[in-house]
């Protein structure tokens, strides 16, 4: 049912602005689908399943989108009359939201929820609403309710102009006036959530920052929604993480040591969606640089996919991370070319695989690295290629015995191999021990000009 106009957490007829704590648990709502032409509506309807909402039915129109109410003004009103005179046992009993397959204009937005009288979400409010359920950290609630804000002072303003200009009814009775108190007061929640996300960042950065000074390299997961960064994640670290086959279960970065190399760190963040506009992403900004920033970029790609939808989601990432590297000067001079692991190769033929590899060629990647989480094929090389991405190759270091003019142990010299490498193999030799190191070039200089002729780096 219609909220009334007075009620104070909702705007009735604005698209659902959501103006106190947002409901969390859709869970049995049931939706009708208004799409415009002949798009694929794959993606929007499994985002709707992933919150347990169904759509009991794809509502289509013909023709060019109306700049005013998407569909027509006739069309509209059939769709309202016929939703008020349901009978039990029909399909449309207890629908109480639409969902336009657009990202639509606020205009929009507020036209067809005043025409149908029931909740109105776009693509964007879909997915900010998905969002919501899945926040499960401070930082990721705070980072749902910056986008859900932004999104929802777009509608209010559009209220507050159409009330200006007479083309509807004043809000619960006070007019621009009342609406106007409700922008400010969502102005002073946003200048809040800004100042903490603000505080959360600077921590992120101060993170990073010790990270590197204590050596260690980090490894960004990034990727459309669903590629399996999470499951990959959990294989490499050994960290339990949530695992799930679902759009958006990861919001916020989780980050781990991978195994049986404690000196790469893996950042697993939020994934990579179609046509979510910049305002939006904006909130996530300091999650997504985890990944970004990272000393090593992986692209994940699911090759269980068409491979028309694989060149859709490669061409969306790719997009994303090059974007977000040019919008960081930090970020584009450190930055290494991201590189494509292609996964699930579990659920595919030798033909798909081949096509999809060649499609990241195609797309300018190096050649990708294929593995499966499910059945752990690929994951060793994966860690070779990590490994030899980050450290170059491994190199033998030879610590030789005090002299006269070096008389310091060489338990310490050794010690400061193991602080600033990976160290694989340990052997004694006549005259010399010999480690088998994964270390960088910047590390092994240091440690010549420190130690000079006690040690023989080949």
């Amino acid at each position: 049912m219609p909220q009334p106009a007075d009620d104070p957490f909702v705007v009735a007829g604005s698209g659902g602005v959501v103006l106190g704590e947002a409901r969390t648990n859709h869970e049995g709502r049931k939706a009708l689908l208004l799409v415009r032409g002949t798009e694929d509506t794959t993606e929007l309807r499994a985002l709707a399943e992933t919150m347990g909402i169904t759509i009991v039915e794809t509502v289509l129109q013909s023709g060019h989108i109306d700049p005013r109410t998407y569909f027509g003004k006739g069309r509209l009103e059939d769709i309202a009359d016929e939703r008020k005179s349901t009978l039990p046992g029909h399909p449309w009993e207890g629908v109480d939201l639409a969902i336009i397959h657009t990202n639509a204009t606020p205009r929009q937005l507020v036209g067809v929820s005043q025409a149908l009288g029931i909740e109105i979400w776009d693509r964007v409010r879909l997915l900010l609403a998905l969002f919501t359920a899945h926040a499960s950290s401070v930082e990721a609630r705070t980072q749902v309710r910056i986008a859900q804000l932004q999104s929802d002072r777009t509608i209010l303003r559009e209220l507050a102009q159409q009330q200006t200009t007479g083309e509807r009814a004043g809000y619960g009775g006070g007019g621009v006036t009342a609406l106007q108190n409700v922008i400010s007061n969502l102005n002073r929640e946003l200048t809040n959530l800004r100042r903490r996300q603000k505080k959360h960042a600077n921590a992120q950065r101060e993170h990073r920052r010790q990270r590197v000074r204590s050596g260690a390299m980090t490894v960004g997961f990034v990727g459309y929604t669903n590629a399996g960064k999470s499951s990959l994640f959990q294989h490499l670290s050994g960290k339990t993480v949530l695992v799930e086959d679902q759009l958006f279960s990861t919001l916020e970065t989780t980050v781990g040591r991978m195994e049986k190399s404690p000196r790469i760190l893996l950042a697993d963040t939020i994934g990579f969606i179609d046509n979510i506009p910049n305002a939006t992403l904006a909130a996530f900004k300091a999650t997504i640089a985890e990944a970004i920033d990272a000393d090593l970029t992986l692209i994940l790609l699911d090759t269980s996919d068409s491979l028309l939808e694989a060149r859709r989601k490669l061409e969306t990432t790719r997009r994303e991370v090059f974007e977000r590297q040019e919008h960081e000067p930090d970020a584009l001079e450190e930055a290494r070319t991201p590189h494509v692991v292609l996964t699930k190769v579990d659920a595919t033929t030798p033909q798909q695989r081949q096509a999809i590899n060649d499609l990241v060629i195609e797309q300018g990647f190096p050649k990708p690295v294929a593995i499966s989480s499910l059945t752990g094929a690929g994951i060793e090389e994966l860690q070779q290629f990590i490994r030899e991405q980050l450290f170059g190759a491994p190199v033998s270091i030879h610590v030789h015995p005090p002299t006269t003019t070096s008389s310091d142990a060489s338990e310490r010299i050794i010690s400061s191999i193991y602080d600033q490498g990976m160290v694989e193999q340990v052997r004694a030799e006549a005259n010399a021990t010999v480690l088998i190191v994964w270390m960088t070039a910047a590390c092994q200089a240091q440690l010549q000009a420190r130690w000079g002729a006690r040690i023989d780096i080949k």
